[in-house]
């Protein structure tokens, strides 16, 4: 490997292969959170998704959307379209966390922000846009999870291990649970140790039943915020997964059901 722990791939191994041992399956999936426009790190990143030929979910901000991004996605068939709150703009109340989706924001007011998106990556995006909401910071008001399939999301997905597989009717949660950024200090290499420990544990608890065995393990990445030694973490990554046999990538866009709209305006 190219890290300096080889102990901590080691670990992973371990845990891979106990899987194996047992006949399971560690099922893994990938998303992507902040699209807007074309860029040189998005591009780096769909690069990624093709040497390791792993499908990938692109939370797009409907409210900040260049049209410029849909051409170029248009051959990119391993990439899906998921929507990223609305314009990622902060309503929460003073020295609260950040939370677009509620706040200082009634309810009506966010879903009707929410629909709008929807409509918008309908439009540009047609059948590669899935209907699963990531929420800006993964946070969101429960009252308007309760109302999402009024718009006509079928998932949603946040971050750590979900409490319940549907928080709302006909809405399914799958969630990421492994960003290497550091955020809480400027950003930045979370570490190999760090990382790889997050995966393990959530491994050994799906395995063992203590967490829900059904939802797949989820890798988040931010291509805007990251640094060189996220990217080769990535890189390494990638190829050691891939390698092993016990593991096996999901299409983010077999997870939930298929959309309910067609090529033609869902919304006249």
């Amino acid at each position: 490997m190219k890290s300096l722990s080889p102990e901590a791939w080691h670990w992973l191994g371990r845990e891979l292969d106990t899987w194996a041992d047992a006949g399971l399956k560690a099922q893994f999936w990938w998303r992507d959170d902040d699209a807007t426009e074309p860029s040189g790190s998005l591009d780096k990143l769909l690069g990624l998704s093709y040497e390791w030929n792993i499908p990938l979910a692109l939370a797009v901000i409907p409210g900040r959307l260049n049209p410029g991004l849909v051409e170029f996605l248009d051959n990119r068939s391993l990439a899906s379209v998921f929507q990223h709150g609305f314009a990622h703009q902060n309503h929460a109340s003073p020295g609260h966390r950040k939370l677009e989706l509620g706040g200082t924001r009634g309810t009506d007011q966010t879903l009707a922000d929410l629909e709008q998106g929807f409509r918008i990556l309908c439009q540009h995006f047609s059948d590669r846009f899935n209907p699963v909401l990531v929420p800006p910071w993964n946070r969101i008001d429960d009252r308007v999870v309760a109302r999402l399939g009024d718009i006509g999301f079928s998932g949603i997905s946040t971050m750590k291990a979900r409490r319940h597989a549907y928080p709302a009717p006909g809405l399914l949660q799958v969630n990421a649970h492994l960003d290497p950024v550091n955020w809480r200090h400027q950003g930045g290499f979370l570490g190999v140790y760090p990382a790889i420990a997050i995966l393990i544990q959530h491994l050994i608890a799906r395995r063992s039943g203590y967490r829900d065995r059904d939802e797949p393990t989820g890798i988040l990445t931010h291509h805007l915020a990251q640094n060189d030694a996220v990217w080769r973490f990535l890189e390494d990554l990638f190829r050691f997964l891939s390698a092993h046999p016990a593991v096996a990538w999901l299409d983010p866009a077999t997870i939930w059901p298929p959309p309910k709209t067609t090529k033609e305006n869902p919304f006249d």
